[in-house]
């Protein structure tokens, strides 16, 4: 796992601009700290910062094919080894045993096509000396980071925003439409927040030659018949489990795995052990267990779920503990907004997220996480509420924001321009336009295909991108069995009466991973990820924004209506706001960070 960065230019010399590539380069030392590596051509510059995991002496990048290519690398393919038996049938002889070193001869003899061999989570560059071509590669789901800034005869490009922005040709400025965007619980374009910047979207390549850029798509999901009964679709899906997490235990360095106690990291969790006694890791708040107190979305509880799976499979087993003062520590929240490269407003999500995984980092190297099962299976509760299901939007918008929004606390005029119900309803007819449909399917059928392909597309982005920018920044890389693209192409096309066969939620997972879990883990309902309930930590909120707002040189003062902070930084001090209403006094303290370390121009 690696940070890339990189420039390409064909009007300029690009040996004269070392200095300016290297600082593009560290700025993904977080990412990668065991090397660096800066390839400086022409017309193209390529810096890599390692996070050594496969082949710990061999895997130095950029690695180059003298005199044909060069890659700079970031991810892991897991079915290298087959890949690389091909290709040494082909006459290809390696130096190395690493990943890199096989989608670079991949890409000597298949050219772009080897995306469509690699199983794994990756985004890469390749320059091709013989054409002086650039090419971009990302893996099908967006597991790993890649953004692009096109130039007059070239492009930048860098797994996060900061890479590029170290560059002087590209000023980090925000506008209107990358404002809306910031704001929006759904990922609804593939132009990031920055002003002349793109994501490179998932399943997609991209091309910067003299005549400029050109993108094209190489997997999509399809629609596809399913023609396996339901024993053959159960025992499909764990096959499939069974080989996905095998693949990804391959690690020359310390591999452990995130247990929440629910069904999904349990299954994950389950499933490695049987390779061998696995470290496990659950992050918990202190006295949560004890006072807590259910709400619409947490039923219970995961710590006494966690002992038992963890108990159940033999896991060397630790909890990560947090406490509402290290919560609410402004070097936490300034470190969570760097890590993001823009503000975020799911508060403690991020940086309880952030200090688990920096505990983690202390033991181990790799995670496997059990995340995007729900997106996959139809877990979240939404799926299965006929107002959710039956809204003219994006179902998880229905459900969680029905009465507040973290805009709220925004100046009353810029809400209105930002206008985001209207950008919300065109992001949400441009992702229905896309969902591939069978010729004949009842319209139930066909509903919940689009309600599982908006999660897939427009949901799990934001999930994947916070899961790798919080692990990332500490040097942790997590792996996500669920995201194997043969997993995710066979479940979506199994009709939704299959995947709710019993009345559940995530009834196919279930059943596939019966034997693996307990039955309290089996039956257990859906929990999202917890947020701390302590009202101390509603209280250092408050008193964070009080400061802030009596700061007249605040610079996120004009962006915030003066009265909404004056109700919110004078509630009671035992209040507990709603979630919605908490993410508010979390957005405007992100961007007051934002805007003070990133030296942001709002172009608005």
């Amino acid at each position: 796992m690696c940070g890339i960065a990189g420039w390409v230019d064909f009007d300029r010399d690009l040996t004269d601009e070392r200095a300016t590539a290297l600082a593009m380069t560290e700025t993904m030392s977080c990412r990668g700290p065991d090397d660096q590596g800066l390839h400086l051509g022409r017309h193209a510059a390529l810096g890599n910062r390692r996070l050594a995991v496969i082949d710990i002496e061999g895997g130095h990048m950029p690695m180059t094919a003298e005199g044909l290519a060069v890659i700079t690398y970031s991810g892991e393919v897991y079915n290298f080894g087959e890949l690389r038996a091909e290709l040494v049938a082909k006459g290809h002889r390696f130096r190395t045993r690493s990943d890199t070193e096989v989608v670079l001869h991949g890409y000597l003899e298949w050219g772009e096509a080897v995306a469509d061999r690699l199983n794994g989570m990756y985004a890469f560059a390749l320059w091709d000396e013989r054409t002086q071509e650039l090419l971009l590669i990302r893996d099908r789901m967006g597991i790993k980071p890649l953004y692009y800034y096109p130039l007059p005869h070239g492009a930048l490009f860098g797994s996060e925003p900061k890479a590029i922005l170290a560059n002087p040709l590209a000023p980090p400025v925000v506008d209107i439409e990358g404002l809306r965007q910031l704001l929006s619980l759904a990922t609804l374009r593939q132009r990031p927040v920055y002003k002349g910047m793109y994501e490179l979207p998932p399943g997609h390549l991209l091309r910067v030659s003299r005549q400029g850029t050109q993108l094209r798509r190489y997997w999509a999901l399809d629609a596809r018949e399913h023609t396996d009964d339901l024993d053959t679709t159960v025992r499909t899906v764990r096959e499939l489990l069974e080989d996905i997490v095998s693949r990804q235990l391959v690690s020359d360095v310390p591999l452990c795995s995130l247990l929440s106690g629910g069904l999904d990291s349990s299954i994950v969790t389950a499933l490695a052990s049987k390779h061998g006694r696995i470290r496990s890791f659950a992050v918990d708040y202190a006295g949560y267990a004890e006072n807590f107190q259910a709400d619409e979305l947490r039923g219970d509880p995961d710590a006494p779920f966690v002992r038992m799976l963890a108990e159940h499979v033999g896991s060397d087993h630790t909890d990560i503990v947090l406490g509402p003062d290290e919560l609410a520590d402004p070097r936490l929240r300034a470190a969570v907004v760097r890590a993001w490269d823009v503000p975020h407003f799911v508060g403690d999500m991020n940086s309880s997220l952030y200090m688990l995984f920096r505990a983690i980092r202390e033991h181990s190297t790799v995670a496997l996480s059990g995340e995007s099962a729900d997106e996959v299976f139809g877990g979240y509760a939404w799926f299965h509420l006929p107002e959710a299901v039956q809204a003219d939007t994006f179902p998880w918008l229905a459900m969680v924001m029905r009465e507040h929004q973290p805009t709220d606390i925004l100046d009353k005029s810029l809400i209105r321009r930002l206008d985001m119900d209207t950008y919300t309803a065109d992001g949400y007819r441009t992702a229905l336009a896309e969902v591939p449909h069978l010729d004949v399917q009842d319209e139930r059928e066909r509903r919940m295909r689009e309600i599982c392909y908006l999660h897939l597309t427009r949901f799990l982005p934001f999930l994947l991108d916070r899961k790798d920018r919080m692990s990332m920044a500490v040097g942790l890389e997590v792996r996500v069995p669920f995201c194997d693209h043969r997993l995710v192409e066979y479940v979506f096309n199994t009709p939704w009466s299959m995947k709710t066969f019993d009345g559940r939620e995530k009834s196919l997972l279930r059943a596939a991973g019966a034997d693996l879990l307990p039955e309290p883990i089996l039956r257990r309902v859906k929990a999202p990820y917890p947020v701390t309930q302590d009202v101390g930590y509603e209280q250092a909120l408050r008193a964070a924004l009080r400061e802030v707002a009596g700061d007249k040189e605040a610079p996120v003062l004009p962006l915030l209506d003066p009265a909404a902070v004056r109700e919110a930084v004078t509630d009671p001090p035992d209040k507990v706001t709603t979630t919605m209403t908490r993410f508010g006094l979390e957005l405007a303290l992100d961007l007051n960070v934002w805007l003070t370390e990133y030296g942001v121009r709002l172009d608005l």
